[in-house]
């Protein structure tokens, strides 16, 4: 008899140790998909997406590029690539969402920017248990792993992984064409008034880096810094390259010009580039760094 307790006793041990691990076993099993987001959180969906609301005009694009653009049904104002964004329905803006027109989306997947949406409003979301998964991709190879987990996420892992890879190479090969190209010291331009750049840690000035572009406000500490003219004046970069306040829109290059003694403005090194194939974290990403490094071979021809 003492034998036979003794086992039970032994059994139901065994069984409070195997359950809470059988238990979340049998969770993630349910679940269709897990990732493990940029904040560091694990996002499981029982089934894939079916209305994803984009919390910042990168991440929309990013998820039309993964293929998930027919389940995105609501996005932030100025998500306006592809085309087809700009008839999403508006939720507000990246950094004041309207909770209310959000919830009304009934979204089974929010994608947030993790660098850029206000903390409690999506705190908010994760208290009505509504899926949040926090983007962050701030160079190139987190571009790629973003698409594939939106992939994993939206059931769309054949186009995102298409889109990832053909990322990758792109990156390589520019990489490896650039790879031993002489020094130029730049100044990117990303605002006027105040006038803004970014530092050594940005990818702006990573794409920069590919190229042989040495940014003069890397070691800034703020990822975009505020500076003044007479820094720029000091720092007398070769360049000077420009996103302007739009597509077409080289009207900041202008104001360099009167500075007669740069030497960015002696051989006129002045450049615009359209600012969304740079400031946006994106696969376009590729086509402004391919834009920056013609930029940066034509100042080397002019030396």
């Amino acid at each position: 008899m003492v034998g036979r307790q003794q086992v039970r006793i032994g059994l139901l041990t065994l069984w409070a140790a195997v359950l809470p691990a059988l238990s979340y076993s049998l969770t993630v099993q349910a679940a269709s998909a897990c990732v493990m987001d940029d904040a560091e959180q694990q996002v499981c969906l029982e089934h894939p997406a079916q209305r994803i609301v984009a919390l910042s005009p990168s991440v929309t694009e990013l998820l039309f590029a993964a293929g998930a653009g027919d389940q995105v049904v609501g996005a932030v104002s100025f998500s306006d690539y592809p085309p087809q964004a700009e008839e999403l329905p508006r939720i507000g803006s990246y950094d004041r969402l309207d909770l209310e027109a959000l919830l009304a989306l009934e979204p089974d997947l929010v994608v947030a920017w993790a660098g850029g949406n206000p903390r409690e409003q999506i705190e908010r979301l994760g208290e009505l248990n509504i899926p949040v998964f926090h983007a962050d991709a701030d160079n190139f190879e987190a571009i790629a792993t973003t698409l594939e987990h939106f992939g994993t996420l939206a059931g769309t892992s054949e186009v995102a992984q298409r889109a990832a890879t053909s990322l990758r190479q792109n990156v390589s090969e520019l990489t490896e064409h650039y790879h031993d190209a002489e020094p130029v010291e730049v100044f990117y331009e990303v605002w006027e008034s105040p006038l803004m750049t970014v530092n050594g840690e940005h990818w702006i000035s990573r794409s920069l880096a590919l190229c042989g572009g040495v940014n003069v406000f890397a070691d800034q500490a703020p990822l975009v810094p505020r500076i003044a003219e007479e820094a720029v004046l000091a720092a007398d970069p070769e360049a000077i390259i420009s996103g302007g306040m739009g597509k077409a829109d080289s009207t900041w290059l202008e104001a360099w010009r009167r500075y007669t003694q740069m030497q960015a403005v002696q051989r006129d090194n002045l450049f615009f580039i359209n600012p969304d194939l740079v400031q946006r974290a994106t696969p376009r990403l590729v086509e402004g760094t391919r834009a920056l490094c013609q930029h940066l071979e034509t100042v080397r021809a002019r030396r």
